[in-house]
């Protein structure tokens, strides 16, 4: 569904997967100065929003995500993985429970995809989840002044972290939960200077920065998303043998592109090192003092030194997962003990 603020003067519609929200509203760099000297809001209605509610719903969801949940505290904010049995990504879920629901937004288009699995796992437990993607939307709040101006949209879950604010709007006040953030001095931001403020922040984005062979520790999300001192969850085998004995086989990578190519990488396009592919890129933008960057998934044997080629652009890599994470056992010393 079309975002009603793309009537926002200045508003230009973003690209998919984000085509249904704004790009930016006339002017990315000061919308990017603004989430980072004082205060923007960013429309994300098109997230999917997933409410889980029922007494046994935290405990529940440790049983079948990757994160710790079982006594998370109302107004914690934090991330989880749903993974197959071979520790594959499935759904990503930025979470927030209020003290009688669980709130969970998801990438655009994902929000039925990920109620009807959760729905499919509840059994006879006292879970209920619905799909509220059509009803509730997504503003964030960034900037310094972040708490102070989203204080002005009153009565609606909110998730904080370090430094964002999730407000989960009902849609029908989409439009004026937007006005009151711009009133409490909030500029307008596009998905343009989010999504450059995000990949400088090295947070990857799935199913675009991941593909369907990614694994949690390839993509930055130990600690984050995956807690690695819990009970079994679907996947778990595979993050604890990539912790304890061996590395992941890619790693995430921030890309400096070469500005004077004067365009961005393709999603998905080769990363090349010497003439021979390392890996694929993932989301790019630029950046209103870094310039174009993106982020990548390389072999791990790549040389984090290295020069590279995205698509045809010069790149220098900064890393972002060591080669060696998840190398928690000396590998030549386990090799020689008798098994």
């Amino acid at each position: 569904m079309t975002s009603p603020l793309l009537t926002t003067p200045g508003a230009v519609s973003a690209d998919s997967p984000d085509s249904d929200v704004a790009a930016h509203y006339g002017d990315p760099s000061h919308e990017a100065r603004a989430m980072e000297r004082s205060s923007a809001w960013v429309d994300r209605s098109n997230r999917g929003v997933v409410r889980v509610s029922g007494p046994d719903r935290l405990g529940w969801l440790n049983d079948i995500t990757s994160q710790l949940t079982r006594d998370l505290a109302p107004g914690t904010a934090t991330e989880a993985l749903v993974l197959d049995t071979r520790g594959h990504l499935r759904h990503h879920l930025s979470l927030v429970d209020d003290g009688e629901a669980t709130w969970v937004h998801t990438e655009p288009g994902g929000g039925p995809g990920l109620a009807e699995f959760l729905d499919s796992m509840v059994f006879m437990l006292r879970v209920e989840v619905e799909d509220l993607s059509d009803s509730y939307s997504v503003l964030t709040v960034l900037g310094p002044e972040r708490s102070r101006v989203a204080g002005a949209v009153e009565d609606v879950p909110s998730r904080l972290t370090g430094d964002e604010i999730d407000l989960f709007v009902p849609a029908e006040n989409l439009v004026t939960a937007a006005e009151k953030l711009t009133a409490a001095g909030a500029r307008p931001a596009g998905m343009w200077p989010y999504e450059a403020h995000r990949i400088a922040a090295h947070r990857a984005r799935p199913g675009l920065d991941s593909d369907e062979r990614s694994i949690p520790h390839e993509m930055n999300w130990i600690g984050s998303a995956v807690h690695l001192e819990k009970g079994c969850y679907p996947g778990q085998e595979t993050v604890a043998r990539v912790h304890n004995l061996g590395r992941p086989p890619r790693r995430l990578v921030m890309l400096h592109l070469d500005g004077t190519a004067e365009r961005l990488p393709a999603l998905g396009s080769d990363i090349e090192l010497g003439g021979r592919k390392v890996g694929r890129v993932g989301t790019s933008a630029r950046h209103h003092e870094l310039g174009p960057i993106a982020l990548g998934l390389v072999k791990r044997t790549a040389p984090v030194d290295a020069d590279l080629v995205v698509d045809g652009i010069a790149a220098g890599q900064e890393v972002v997962v060591d080669p060696d994470t998840g190398a928690n056992a000396d590998l030549d010393d386990f090799r020689r003990k008798p098994r």
